[in-house]
């Protein structure tokens, strides 16, 4: 069963953004936690892509 979200904290997925553009199969995903009363806005960080064994830039989805 899913974890209901309790609070402020829910849980948010970050996806690479270099990756799509290299057009190399599979994707970089994390997934991480947010209070969303302290950031509203869409989370951005730099994160290890183990496709192109290196530090890219990670986008909050959805």
């Amino acid at each position: 069963m899913a974890k209901k979200s309790k609070g402020n904290r829910n849980q948010i997925i970050l996806e690479c953004t270099e990756h799509k553009s290299t057009g190399m199969p599979g994707t970089s995903r994390y997934v991480t936690q947010k209070n969303r009363k302290n950031s509203p806005d869409r989370l951005e960080l730099k994160k290890y892509n183990p496709i192109l064994k290196k530090y890219t830039l990670h986008k909050e989805i959805k």
